[in-house]
Order: structure tokens, then sequence, then C-alpha cells
């Protein structure tokens, strides 16, 4: 019989030696990978929290604060074929319901959302809400008295305001879904005629939110449009300002919840829908009430009192598939508009 020896000591050394080398380089499966364009800063903590307690490793990608939203969004389009991440954490709706409608998520109901308003919660159980911030307006107290606030968004194209406002960039983040929903609730020719006179009246158009509020804090502009969490940043910083919700006698304030989405053939969906319920919790509601202000979806739990309450705010009426559509159809002309002079 005709012997082979150099198989059987490549047999040996697979068996005995090699295959457990391979074997310890293969991609664990007690992880879950999450795509998000929430803050670095204040999502971090909380998924680390997660970690600690379930044991489930978080490999968390983060957008950055130029590209808010589309980004990590754009990374998920891309991958629809062949899913990388099991989670989106989206810092609004108007992202989760895109995916959804490009056949990219797919439906979860969660029970810890159980007791989460239906107007916080996509009908399908693609995406839900949690940890809400406001659209609001921050004004510099030194640059303009009380009496002088506006009072609705609308008023920002007023001449008495020219070159006094800031708004961040509309092609990105909360300001294009605020831009959208004015879309959805004014109608294209109210809006644009908006737009078309907030520019000439001189308003500034600063790269992100927190652009904005830095604006405001250091007296370049007396007011600008951002989100309720950098408002809260300035005032802990004791800088001179106050947060104004606007068209509470109208049609009211954009309120911006959260929304987390399990993603369609994700890697890991069981340890996917951990993270969701997660997230969804009281606790960590709580924990983004006390890091960045926002306003819990749950009832009954504890904030600090900075926190504004939901029931004191009358909110704008969002159509949230709508007004994403409105956002894909619009970008040209946000494009243009954030490039003219």
């Amino acid at each position: 019989m005709r012997r082979y020896p150099r198989f059987s000591l490549f047999c040996r050394l697979l068996l005995g030696g090699v295959w457990p080398v391979l074997a310890g380089c293969a991609k664990p499966t007690n992880e879950v990978v999450v795509y998000t364009s929430v803050d670095q800063v204040f999502a971090e903590p909380v998924l680390r929290d997660f970690e600690k307690q379930t044991g489930i490793t978080v490999r968390p990608v983060f957008d950055t604060e130029e590209t808010k939203s589309t980004g990590v969004v754009n990374r998920l389009i891309a991958e629809a074929a062949n899913p990388q991440a099991d989670v989106f954490w989206s810092g609004d709706p108007l992202r989760a319901d895109l995916l959804k409608q490009r056949g990219i998520t797919t439906a979860y109901a969660s029970p810890a959302a159980a007791d989460i308003k239906p107007l916080f919660k996509d009908p399908a159980g693609h995406w839900t809400g949690f940890s809400a911030r406001a659209r609001v307006l921050l004004v510099n107290t030194d640059k303009l008295r009380p009496a002088d606030w506006p009072t609705s968004i609308l008023d920002l194209a007023k001449p008495r305001y020219r070159n006094q406002v800031a708004i961040a960039n509309p092609l990105f983040g909360t300001t294009s879904f605020h831009v959208a929903a004015l879309f959805a609730q004014l109608g294209e020719g109210k809006t644009q005629q908006f737009l078309s006179d907030l520019k000439r009246n001189g308003v500034a158009v600063a790269a992100s939110n927190g652009d904005v509020k830095k604006c405001v804090v250091q007296g370049e502009v007396a007011m600008g449009l951002t989100d309720s969490d950098d408002a809260n940043e300035a005032r802990k910083e004791g800088a001179p300002v106050q947060v104004v919700f606007l068209d509470q006698q109208g049609f009211g304030n954009l309120i911006v919840p959260n929304t987390v989405s399990l993603l369609k053939g994700s890697p890991h969906p069981d340890n996917g829908k951990k993270l969701i319920d997660y997230l969804l919790s009281r606790e960590t509601e709580a924990k983004l009430a006390r890091s960045c202000a926002q306003m819990p979806l749950h009832a009954g739990v504890a904030v600090p009192a900075t926190v504004p309450s939901l029931d004191k705010i009358v909110p704008l009426a969002v159509d949230y598939g709508a007004t994403a559509r409105l956002l894909e159809t619009h970008k040209t002309y946000l494009k243009q508009w954030a490039e003219s002079r």
C-alpha cells in the first residue's frame, strides 16, 4: 500500500494545531452592529451600558456632524443586498421611514414600547420612537428683548430680523426634517416663498446645529433654529440664551423623536431585537433625559427639572411617510437654496 506522509502530516497539523487557530479567528457571534446618526457623546454611554448588562459586544458606526443622518443612511442603502448592520438608531423618523420605503428594514414590535403613543410609531412596525428632542428657537437675550422674540417660524423672514437669524444646512440632520415638515404642512408654494424670503433677509447658513448654537452664544446673530439638546448645552454653559417653542398658537412646534429599526437580513437579528428593547426602555429614556435633556415618550419617567414636558408643547402633526418622500423630491431645490447667495 502506498503511503502519503505529507498528507498525513497535513491532516495531523490541521486537526491538532492549525484548526484551533483558524477557529479562534472566526467572527464572534455574540455581538450586535448598530449604525447611528445620534451624537457619539450621547449614544456611546448607552451602548456601553447595554454591553455591561448583556455581555453582547456592540459594534457602533457613527455619523459625522457635517453629514448627520445622511452618511450611515447612504451606507445602509449601499449595503442593502448584503446587510452588515443589525440596528439603525436614527436621530429622527424620516431616515427610518426612508429605509422602510426602500425595503431595507423589517417589522419588529418591541414589548418595551407597548405604552408609547401610536403617533411615534410606524403603523407597520418598521420603526419605533423614543426620547424626543424639539426644534427650537435659541435666542441671545443680550441681543433681543423678550417683547421682540418671534412667536412663529414664519416671523424669521420678516425685515425686522434681517441678518439676525441662523439655521443649519437644510440638506442634513434635523434641519432637513424641519424643512420637509414645512413642505408637508404649508405646501410647496408657501414653503418656497418662506425660504426665499429667509435667504433675502440675510439668514446665516451654518454647517450644523451645533454651529448655530455657537453663532447665537457668541452674538454673531440674535437667534437661530436648532435642536433642544444643543440649546440645553448652551444654557448649561451659562450663555445668555433662552429657548422659544414656536407656533404654539398655530400649527405647532416640530417634535423630533429618536427612532430604532431592525434591518432586514441582518447578521445578528436576535441580538438586534435585544438592543432595540433596551433602547426603548424607560431606563434609556431616563439616561438620555439626564445627559442631553431629551423628553421621554414613556409616561412617568423621572427627569431633571430642566427637561420640558411634551404635555405642555403643542406639537406639529407630522405624516412621516409623506414628509420623507418630500425630503427626497426636494433635495435638488434645497441644495440650490443652500448654495445660492
